[in-house]
């Protein structure tokens, strides 16, 4: 009835502790999906904290240069560099579904983690 409806309404207006992670290798297109969402969640006047900037996970390979392993020991050096970011939002779930169907820029993955209060 009425009542189980109130209370779905209530429970969906809740304010809630809500962290986006956002991975990427690329940095520019990270900091630009950063920026968008916290613009987006200061347009709607939400509690933001962030980006705060978790360190970098270097994953290197050392191999090889030559397939047969005749000539000189000569060998490459591979890097991937995977940078990371975590926002905190207080907001109520179906706001943060608005900020976060924004257009995010291939190659960032976005990880929405939201903790009851």
């Amino acid at each position: 009835g009425i009542n189980a409806e109130y209370g779905k309404q209530w429970y969906q207006r809740r304010v809630r502790g809500i962290r986006i992670t956002l991975t990427s290798r690329n940095l520019k297109s990270l900091e630009k999906v950063c920026t968008d969402l916290i613009m987006g969640a200061k347009q709607k006047e939400l509690h933001v904290t962030g980006p705060v900037r978790l360190p970098n996970k270097n994953l290197k390979i050392t191999t090889r240069k030559t397939p047969c392993g005749e000539g000189s020991k000569t060998w490459d050096r591979f890097e991937m560099k995977i940078h990371k970011r975590v926002i905190d939002l207080k907001s109520p779930s179906e706001t943060v579904k608005q900020i976060t169907s924004i257009s995010i820029e291939p190659g960032v993955e976005v990880e929405v983690t939201i903790a009851d209060s």
